[in-house]
């Protein structure tokens, strides 16, 4: 498929207008191949200069430069750095907050949460990447008291879960099921039975139930599959089941 003449099509969501920010699709890049369209995963094995220019491209849609258009080093942590202003140093971390205009949060994901988060009378926003590994450790959570430390309230903050992978296609086996229910038995809600002795896990629902416990003021997930719309999202889980050699990494951003 070929999508460099195409516009950039991110997700967007109510919960967070009066803030720029979006979940951008594989549509509008210049990728080709496995990649084809807006791989913006500079750990892909796609070439460099490629990945620079859809990135390139989301910083225009985000209305920043190439250098404020800022993500980290992501490695299914809890860690959450704040950043002051344009960098190119990515830290290891799977969360970022600011409350510095004119700075675009941003987060890549292929099948895990992104989640975007503004305290809009603050003037706080805040971006995490939130797999099954960042959730149950803690990564939404962290972001929100990152997010007060710069004057932000949970209790105005809205946060938005943007295409993920969904309970109908996340096959998961007895041992990952156990590491949920020991961690508290009232994990077992976010599991139903699959085929074979495996399990579906609702990945989103998991995210949605932390953020509410934290006491945001509003959580949604936007409804996006990553595994079942291959022509809109990459996804880790359906390119391991095509045999494909790697995988694009989609963005999601944000900014004042």
């Amino acid at each position: 498929m070929t999508m460099t003449a195409m516009r950039l099509d991110p997700v967007t969501s109510p919960l967070l207008d009066g803030v720029r920010h979006g979940f951008f699709t594989r549509i509008g890049g210049a990728s080709t191949g496995v990649f084809a369209g807006l791989n913006c995963g500079g750990g892909s094995s796609d070439q460099a200069e490629i990945v620079a220019m859809n990135r390139a491209r989301v910083a225009r849609e985000m209305d920043v430069s190439s250098e404020a258009l800022v993500g980290v080093h992501q490695v299914h942590s809890a860690d959450v750095v704040v950043v002051d202003g344009p960098t190119a140093a990515r830290p290891k971390a799977d969360a970022l907050v600011t409350a510095t205009p004119g700075v675009a949060l941003a987060v890549l994901t292929a099948d895990c949460q992104p989640v975007l988060f503004a305290d809009h009378e603050a003037g706080v926003i805040g971006a995490a990447h939130a797999g099954w590994r960042g959730a149950i450790d803690g990564v939404l959570e962290a972001t929100l008291d990152v997010m007060e430390g710069l004057g932000a309230e949970r209790a105005r903050i809205h946060a938005v879960i943007g295409p993920s992978i969904s309970q109908r296609a996340y096959e998961v086996g007895q041992e990952f099921l156990e590491r949920f229910m020991d961690a508290d038995p009232d994990h077992g809600r976010f599991f139903v039975n699959g085929t074979e002795g495996k399990y579906q896990f609702d990945l989103t629902g998991f995210g949605l139930s932390r953020l509410r416990a934290a006491g945001v003021a509003e959580a949604e997930w936007t409804g996006d599959c990553t595994y079942s719309d291959p022509d809109k999202f990459y996804s880790y889980r359906r390119a391991t089941h095509l045999g494909e050699a790697d995988y694009g990494r989609l963005i999601s951003a944000i900014r004042l």
